[in-house]
């Protein structure tokens, strides 16, 4: 079975592609001084962007898993991700509170999806 990489770099690829499953590293924004709301939007482009580069979409989302570095963003950040999300496919999903790479990030996102 192949693997598909996309944005490889050093460390990391953005997405990987196994099988028929594709595997997002953690997304952020690239505009740390964003609100809570600007940075998720940013954040939910960036997992439509590459999900559409490896043949798939968000209506194939299996798992998301969303990290706030405050839980008190949790309302905030789900306004924006309920407009986003697929209503008839919503994926699996689990949402912590964690320290992210950089203090000014507020959120990140880590997805696993279908291809289509």
């Amino acid at each position: 079975m192949s693997i598909t990489r996309y944005q490889p770099g050093k460390r990391m690829s953005q997405a990987v592609v196994h099988g028929n499953t594709v595997y997002l590293a953690g997304q952020v924004a690239t505009d740390y001084n964003g609100t809570i709301e600007k940075q998720t939007t940013e954040v939910l482009a960036a997992i439509d962007k590459l999900l559409a580069d490896a043949g798939s979409s968000k209506s194939k989302l299996l798992f998301c898993q969303v990290v706030l570095n405050n839980i008190a963003d949790f309302a905030a950040m789900n306004s924006v991700y309920d407009a986003w999300v697929d209503p008839a496919n919503p994926p699996a999903r689990a949402a912590i509170e964690a320290r992210l790479a950089h203090p000014a990030l507020k959120v990140e996102i880590i997805a696993v999806a279908a291809l289509d």
